[in-house]
């Protein structure tokens, strides 16, 4: 089985940052993927920010210049620094981890989910 356990969300000014972390656990062979995903009220969920294992990255129009996604390999975390946050990217933020097995099935897993909230 594998485990996606988010942290570091809470309740932030606007214009303030917050450090999104998920650290991915299994008896899995690699990791692929890391990606942060958000989802508003009444809304679909979207992609935030996605990294590759080697490095590529791809942000979201609505984030680019303010958000920072970056991995740590050994250790299968995955972050999201997060700056001059505005009241729209309040939502749920997930994570996912597209991971591989060792028998060559590669399976994509999601996080539980973690409250940002942007309020003044």
């Amino acid at each position: 089985q594998v485990q996606l356990v988010e942290s570091g969300g809470g309740l932030v000014q606007p214009g303030g940052s917050l450090r999104l972390s998920c650290v991915v656990s299994g008896r899995f062979f690699s990791v692929n993927d890391m990606g942060w995903y958000r989802q508003a009220p009444a809304k679909q969920r979207e992609l935030v920010a996605v990294i590759t294992s080697g490095g590529s990255i791809n942000y979201a129009d609505s984030v680019k210049g303010r958000f920072t996604i970056s991995r740590d390999n050994a250790k299968s975390t995955v972050y999201l620094q997060m700056n001059s946050l505005k009241p729209e990217d309040t939502a749920v933020y997930y994570c996912n981890a597209v991971v591989n097995w060792s028998w060559g099935s590669i399976n994509s897993y999601w996080g539980q989910g973690t409250q940002v909230t942007v309020s003044s």
